[in-house]
This record gives structure tokens, sequence and C-alpha cells, in this order.
């Protein structure tokens, strides 16, 4: 049986450890395989019900010319944490769009690694955290591209939003380069609500609750315009949006 993972562990680095044990230990994670020249898209709703613990690792497969697409909505539990490991194959894709939405004392994490294994391979994330009361939001992303993977294009862009200054948000993009030819690039920030947007806002009749509302889902479009079944996707936005009230 494998040990208990510790905060000296980087990929537990700002984990619930002692929530996570109350699971421990973890179930196999779920394969996904993408067959050379095919497309597939995945989702995740992560909706867990207060004060539980919710781990969901996926380990993903991207064959040769394939392509992937997969939208994470980090939202429930006590501890949610979603964990992907993804593998691309020559000329693979790969294309991640992330939101996490934690209020309370919430600890909600997305943790990536994509390793870009053939050359002229591409992936993107997109991940955006907003996060209020004493909630702690993370992401650990790390692209790894091997020594013959020439021709890599890679980016992570990660941007979060504090609601209350006694909320966390813990963004960790790496980059771990074999390669020569390659285009990586990644970005992370962390914010607060515009002051002046909120004026202006309230100065034309509008309340606070509904400014900061148009503010936060302005701030988390376009995260989950990839989705291609319009079901899904207003499934996810829908829970989104509710959660977003719920924290303002």
């Amino acid at each position: 049986m494998n040990a208990l993972p510790t905060r000296k562990d980087e990929a537990w680095r700002y984990s619930d450890v002692e929530a996570v044990a109350s699971i421990w230990p973890l179930p196999a994670p779920t394969r996904i395989d993408v067959a050379a020249g095919d497309g597939a898209h995945h989702h995740l709703l992560q909706d867990a019900a207060d004060g539980t613990v919710a781990v969901h690792d996926y380990v993903i497969t991207v064959g040769d010319g394939a392509r992937c697409d997969f939208h994470v909505l980090n939202i429930g539990g006590k501890f949610g944490r979603v964990t992907l490991d993804v593998t691309l194959g020559r000329g693979a894709h790969f294309e991640l769009g992330g939101a996490i939405l934690g209020g309370g004392d919430q600890v909600l994490e997305i943790i990536t690694s994509v390793t870009h294994a053939q050359p002229d391979a591409t992936s993107g994330q997109t991940i955006r955290s907003i996060l209020g009361q004493r909630a702690t939001g993370s992401y650990l992303g790390a692209i790894r591209v091997a020594r013959d993977a020439q021709r890599t294009d890679a980016f992570q862009s990660v941007k979060a939003m504090l609601l209350d200054r006694t909320a966390t948000a813990n963004a960790k993009p790496e980059l771990e380069i074999y390669a020569d030819d390659v285009k990586c690039a990644h970005g992370a920030t962390v914010g607060e609500l515009d002051k002046a947007a909120l004026f202006y806002m309230a100065s034309r009749g509008m309340d606070p609750a509904t400014a900061k509302t148009l503010l936060l889902r302005s701030f988390v479009a376009g995260v989950f315009d990839g989705v291609a079944d319009e079901a899904v996707k207003d499934a996810l936005e829908a829970a989104a949006i509710a959660k977003l009230e719920a924290l303002v």
C-alpha cells in the first residue's frame, strides 16, 4: 500500500492531507486513450457535497495526430482535487479549460502534468480561480518536453481573483524542456475585483451583488467555450453561476 502523501511532496504541497487520509488509499486513476487521428471531448463537474472529500485522477494518452479537449469545474466538497497526467504523441494536441470556485474553508486544486513525448505536438491550459472567505485554490502545472520533441508549442495561462484578503491562491506553472526547437510560455496573476468598475456600475444603479457577479462571470468567460456538447456547456456554466452567486 502506498504511503499517505505529505506536504513535502511537491504535488501535495498545498493540499489538505488530513482530509485525504479519510479516503486513502485512492482508487486507480481513470484512463483515457485517444487513438491516433481521433478526437475526444471530456469534462468533469466536481461538485461534491459540503464537508466531503473528492479526488479525481486521470491518465490521458493522446495518439499521433489526435486531439483531446478536457474541461473542469472544481467547486464542491471540503477538499476537491483533480489531477491530469497527459502524454502526447507526434502532432497531437491537448486543450484544458478549468475553473476553481471556492469559499468557506474549501481547499480546491487542479494538478496537471503534460508530457510532449514526440515532435510537433501542441497543448494549451487555461485556468481561472475565484476564491472567497478562507478558501484555498491551487494550480500546479508542469509541461515536460522530451529531448526529441522538437517543434513543441505549449502554453499555460493562470489567473486568480481573491474576493477576500483571507483567501489564498497558489499558482505554480513549471517548464521542463530538453529539446531546443520549442515554443513554451506560461503566466500567472492574482488580483482583486476592479473597484473602479464596481463604483461605475453602482453609479448606474446596479446593486453590489449583481455587479460583482457580472464582473466575476466575465473573468471566467471563455473557459468553457470549447465544450462541444451544448447541454454540457450549459450545465457547467449554470453550476459556475450558482457558485458565484453564493460567493458574493
